[in-house]
């Protein structure tokens, strides 16, 4: 999937920074039209040269991750880049596992990630949610003005 051959960057020159932008931004389709453009190749050349340099960018991010993984103590069977039969297995008995529906995971998916995040800044969650505090309190008004009637009306 990858190549991390890295005598492959003399061989094609540097991309100019306008493509490189595009590429960044997951923008392909005008990145390979305007290197064309810019450079007077073919399309399939372009499209070479741009793939190469997702590789090698792909590369260079794998190898941060298992730095900073190493850094921290993460064990290199942990971290999966590409997606094997091995790992396609797994996650076919997890599935296969599990009880509730997709829509339900991926609303546990959410609301864990959520939490997680809200644990990171601090955040503390309140004792009682918000939507009970205004129920609560239309419930204590909606007493004291049935009271308030029923002192008068009586």
């Amino acid at each position: 999937m990858f190549n991390p051959d890295p005598s492959d960057k003399a061989k094609t020159p540097k991309l100019p920074k306008a493509v490189i932008m595009m590429i960044e931004k997951n923008n392909l389709v005008m990145a390979i039209k305007t290197l064309a453009a810019e450079e007077n190749i073919s399309m399939d050349e372009a499209k070479t040269r741009i793939d190469a340099y997702e590789n090698a960018l792909k590369v260079k991010q794998q190898q941060k991750l298992t730095a900073i993984a190493n850094k921290q103590g993460i064990d290199n069977k942990a971290m999966r880049f590409d997606s094997s039969a091995e790992a396609e297995q797994d996650d076919a008995l997890v599935k296969s596992h599990l009880k509730s529906n997709d829509k339900d995971q991926d609303f546990h998916q959410l609301k864990n990630g959520l939490d997680r995040q809200l644990n990171d800044m601090g955040y503390k969650k309140p004792l009682m949610p918000f939507w009970v505090r205004r129920l609560l309190i239309i419930a204590i008004v909606m007493i004291g003005v049935f009271w308030i009637l029923w002192r008068i009306f009586s």
